[in-house]
């Protein structure tokens, strides 16, 4: 019922009609929630498994209410995966907070004048990083940071090959395009040799980070002076003609209108039926603390749920969408696994201060595995721990915890007479 009724939020349909509209065919429900026949026509191609087109998508964000779009977003994640919702066990190192680009939703960076307020860790300050994990069942490494000369290319093979060497098992999901365009231009190098050099360091995938919005009007405003939207996917074409995989994200919630959004997603979606290699897709919301577009207002849960359905709606070839938790709240990731969500990252152990920094709700994100599976188990999907590559490591579905039977202390109840 939670499911159900979170597919609702937002619609007039009155709580006394639940048990006819289950009953009802899908293709009767969905038309149930509206009488705007576009969104019959657009929910007629969800459900024969027909491509939406970049107009239909605009139409989604500007018309479509939030019940709709769960509903069938929801229909297309329980489609591919049921109840399935995967984790990992990871960690995210972060080798410096100052940075060269002066981004204005960014309050995680410090500008080389100010870099007494940061931290620039050595090669071996990560490694003994790596090390503390050495006991531990986790499976990746997560590395993301500012942009600054010292940290070139260099820094990185040896980094990543120190790594390796230390623990082979390791998965390393490594450096956005912002910090490889630099790093290669630095180094005087094509994007192709750079990515076969960090290819051959050890780097096994790229994280998602750095998109933002990849439409230049929104972000040469934004993200002015590093690499452009066509920049970043093109360093993403390569790695997946290199045989590696990567994740996608978008910087949603602040400038951008549903226009932009649409063309971010189209342009990820052209590129996945290139190269099949994206994994999963992120939606990221702006958060407005400490940066310098804190006047304007972050998204509304409402309209984080509608982000979220219309991503798994309309990027037809993406496997998975994610819902970060650490940035959107653990519980508004539980609330968006009914919104076509099914992986809400991993454990992190407060590794990452990218959203913390920014006001996010999660200050200290941190969360141990069976902390990870009661949260999925409460809204009543499956927990799978997988690794990065989404290859299945346990089914905690039916996992009993040592404190799961403890005893929770005595509740009175009133009494009745």
């Amino acid at each position: 019922m939670y499911k159900f009724a979170n597919q609702f939020a937002g619609t007039r349909v009155p709580l006394i009609y639940t048990l006819i509209l289950i009953t009802m065919a899908p293709q009767q429900l969905i038309k149930s929630m509206t009488s705007d026949t576009v969104l019959h026509q657009i929910a007629d191609h969800i459900f024969s498994s027909t491509r939406l087109t970049p107009e239909q998508g605009i139409y989604l964000y500007d018309h479509a209410p939030v019940g709709y779009l769960g509903y069938l977003a929801n229909h297309i994640r329980e489609s591919r995966h049921g109840d399935r919702t995967y984790f990992n066990r990871n960690f995210h190192i972060e080798p410096t907070n100052v940075c060269l680009y002066t981004c204005t939703f960014c309050s995680y960076s410090r500008l080389i004048k100010k870099r007494s307020e940061g931290w620039e860790y050595t090669i071996d300050d990560i490694l003994d990083i790596v090390k503390k994990y050495d006991d531990q069942p986790v499976t990746e490494v997560h590395i993301v940071g500012g942009v600054l000369p010292q940290y070139d290319l260099e820094y990185y093979t040896t980094l990543f090959s120190k790594i390796k060497a230390h623990r082979p098992e390791l998965h390393i999901k490594a450096l956005t395009p912002v910090e490889y365009h630099y790093i290669f231009k630095k180094a005087k190098i094509s994007y192709q040799e750079g990515m076969e050099a960090i290819k051959a360091s050890g780097a096994d995938s790229m994280p998602g980070g750095g998109a933002e919005i990849f439409h230049p009007e929104i972000r040469d405003q934004i993200a002015g002076g590093k690499c452009s939207g066509e920049e970043w996917l093109e360093i993403h074409r390569i790695w997946h003609k290199l045989g590696q995989r990567s994740n996608a994200t978008m910087l949603y919630g602040h400038i951008e209108n549903s226009m932009h959004r649409v063309d971010h997603l189209t342009k990820l979606r052209d590129l996945q039926d290139e190269t099949g290699g994206f994994q999963t897709f992120i939606p990221l919301k702006f958060r407005n603390k400490g940066n310098e577009m804190s006047h304007i207002a972050e998204s509304t849960t409402v309209e984080d749920m509608r982000m979220y359905a219309i991503s798994r709606i309309y990027l037809d070839n993406f496997d998975h969408i994610k819902a970060y938790w650490p940035m959107i709240g653990r519980e508004s990731a539980q609330t968006l696994l009914a919104f076509g969500v099914n992986d809400i990252d991993g454990t992190i152990d407060d590794t990452t201060k990218i959203y913390s920094m920014a006001g996010s709700e999660e200050q200290n994100p941190a969360l141990s595995t069976a902390d990870l599976v009661k949260l999925i188990r409460a809204v009543g999907r499956k927990p799978i721990e997988r690794d990065t590559l989404y290859n299945v490591i346990n089914d905690y579905t039916d996992t009993v915890f040592e404190d799961d039977d403890k005893y929770k202390g005595y509740i009175g109840l009133p009494v009745t007479q």
